[in-house]
């Protein structure tokens, strides 16, 4: 199994927190990608069929819009349409509670894109509250761990 990390972050914090399940993931995923989303498109998604599982890690700009490097491959989705039953997926959403209702929203629109589109989304989404004691990494790696066992269960069927 591989694991695509596409990662869509403004100040960096999203990058850190992909970076970190690549490197404590390690001994659960043989292939751990982390990239940017910058000039993605929805090709990305046809590796799929190879056994790839990904994950969409990003954080919240604004008022619950995606980061600028996310926003041309989340606007991708949406004029490239294209049946996307083949991907299993998982999302970690950063943003911050004190915006109410836009809350992660980054995170929850590219579910909601994904989903319309088909994509088969593995277990909840991992909401991550930057006003939580806890490090967005140490957050984010204790949901993947667990996340990629239910994964790889769903995988192996």
């Amino acid at each position: 199994m591989k694991l695509a990390i596409l990662v869509g972050s403004m100040t960096g914090t999203a990058t850190s927190v992909a970076q970190a399940i690549q490197m404590d993931c390690a001994d659960l995923v043989d292939d751990i990608d982390v990239t940017p989303m910058d000039g993605l498109g929805p090709d990305v998604f046809d590796a799929a069929a190879e056994g790839t599982l990904y994950l969409v890690c990003t954080s919240t700009f604004g008022s619950g819009d995606v980061p600028d490097n996310a926003q041309a491959f989340y606007d991708a989705l949406d004029a490239e349409p294209r049946y996307l039953g083949h991907v299993p997926y998982g999302v970690v959403a950063l943003g911050d509670a004190s915006y109410g209702e836009t809350f992660a929203g980054g995170g929850r629109r590219f579910d909601a894109r994904l989903q319309d589109l088909g994509a088969r989304r593995i277990g909840e989404i991992c909401v991550i509250d930057a006003l939580s004691d806890t490090p967005p990494e140490t957050a984010a790696i204790a949901w993947c761990r667990a996340w990629l066992a239910q994964a790889a269960a769903l995988m192996a069927r």
